[in-house]
């Protein structure tokens, strides 16, 4: 049995919604780059502050100097928000290419992992993932933006396991799709339990996934 250090989360303290904030200039439905990353790195601050159980859109609107229209507008709840900061950590993985599925899937899982714990410094989104999929359960919009979200950003995966299916690494008998489920079932049983893999740890998690991709 390998050892899964516990992910420790941070701290969680209420605090008093913020008042009506002033607005910054938009442009229709048209997202305006400048009050975007406003916006995102204002939610990004009061999660680090005071976790996503406070966190409000009248509190995110004041700190961005945003309108509560605005926001509603490209964001309709705290969670689509908080996802779209989990996409924009995503998009800043790269693809592996060491030849092999095995090396592939550790220089994924490492670069993953460190952004679901927040190493270095970074905001740990896996929290904010084991939060999003609760409340995707309650919330069909919510969770068809989040399926969205993850058919774009496991494209990598995609990548990773195409070429290692056509160096017969992957069984015949599973679709990418498949390979994809199979592949994420464990990092996502263990973010949810709050076990997630400690730096170091990578490959003993990839080589708990590989015999089920064989």
């Amino acid at each position: 049995m390998k050892r899964y250090v516990p992910f420790r989360k941070g701290e969680i303290v209420s605090e008093a919604e913020n008042s009506r904030a002033s607005t910054r200039a938009s442009v229709g439905a048209r997202r305006n780059p400048e009050t975007e990353a406003a916006v995102l790195q204002a939610a990004e601050e009061l999660l680090r502050e005071q976790g996503y159980a406070a966190l409000t859109m009248e509190a995110v609107c004041k700190r961005a100097r945003a309108g509560k229209a605005t926001l509603y507008r490209w964001w309709p709840s705290r969670a689509h928000l908080v996802l779209a900061l989990v996409s924009r950590s995503k998009q800043e993985m790269a693809l592996p290419a060491t030849g092999t599925l095995r090396g592939d899937l550790t220089a994924y899982f490492d670069d993953l992992l460190a952004r679901w714990r927040g190493d270095g410094g970074a905001l740990p989104i896996g929290p904010l993932v084991r939060v999003l999929y609760v409340e995707a359960a309650d919330n069909a919009e919510l969770g068809a933006a989040l399926l969205e979200e993850r058919r774009e950003r496991w494209q990598l995966l995609d990548h990773i396991l195409a070429a290692a299916a056509a160096r017969g690494e992957v069984s015949h008998r599973l679709t990418i799709d498949r390979a994809k489920q199979v592949t994420m079932a464990l990092p996502i049983y263990l973010l949810m339990i709050g076990q997630l893999p400690a730096p170091g740890e990578t490959a003993a998690l990839v080589a708990d996934i590989l015999p089920a991709l064989a």
